[in-house]
C-alpha cells in the first residue's frame, strides 16, 4: 500500500503546478513587451522610410536611362503630353521608336503617385522626372522632400 501523506503531497503538487502564472508576472511580461516594441517599432519605421526613397531614386534612375535611350533613337526627348508613356508604348506610328525602354509599366513611386515628366526641366537641364516623396507636395525635408533625376 502507499502512503497517504505521500499521495496528498503529490496532489498538492500536481494542483499548484497547474495554477498558472500570477497577475504580477503577467504584467512584467506586457512591461517587457512594451519597452521592446517601443525601441524597436521607431526604427523600423525608419528603415521602411529610407528603403522608400531608396526605391524612388533606382526607380528614377531608371526612367533617365530609358528616356537617354529613347532620345537615340528618336531624336528628341518624349514630350511632356507623352509622359514616361512613351518609354513603354509608341506615341503614335513613329517608324523609328525600337522600344519599349523598359522592361514592365511604368510604376508609382513608393507612395502611390505617378511620377512626374516635364520638358523642358525646371532646373536647366533637358527634362525633370519627380516624385514628391512621402508628403506627395511639391517641396518639404527628410522623408517629405522631393527626388528628382
Amino acid at each position: 500500500m502507499s502512503d497517504p501523506r505521500q499521495t496528498q503531497a503529490e496532489a498538492l503538487t500536481r494542483r499548484n503546478s497547474a495554477r498558472g502564472f500570477t497577475l504580477l508576472e503577467l504584467l512584467v511580461v506586457i512591461l517587457i513587451i512594451g519597452l521592446l516594441t517601443g525601441i524597436v517599432a521607431p526604427r523600423f519605421m525608419n528603415q521602411i522610410a529610407r528603403s522608400e526613397v531608396t526605391t524612388a531614386r533606382a526607380q528614377i534612375d531608371a526612367f533617365d536611362k530609358a528616356v537617354q535611350a529613347y532620345r537615340i533613337d528618336m531624336g528628341r526627348y518624349p514630350t511632356s503630353s507623352e509622359g514616361l508613356k512613351a518609354l513603354v508604348e509608341a506615341p503614335g506610328a513613329e517608324p523609328r521608336w525600337r522600344g519599349p525602354y523598359l522592361k514592365d509599366s511604368i510604376p508609382p513611386d513608393p507612395w502611390g503617385r505617378a511620377y512626374e515628366y516635364r520638358v523642358p526641366s525646371t532646373r536647366g537641364k533637358d527634362f525633370d522626372i519627380v516624385s514628391y516623396g512621402r508628403d506627395r507636395a511639391p517641396g518639404g525635408t527628410g522623408d517629405d522632400a522631393d527626388i528628382m533625376n
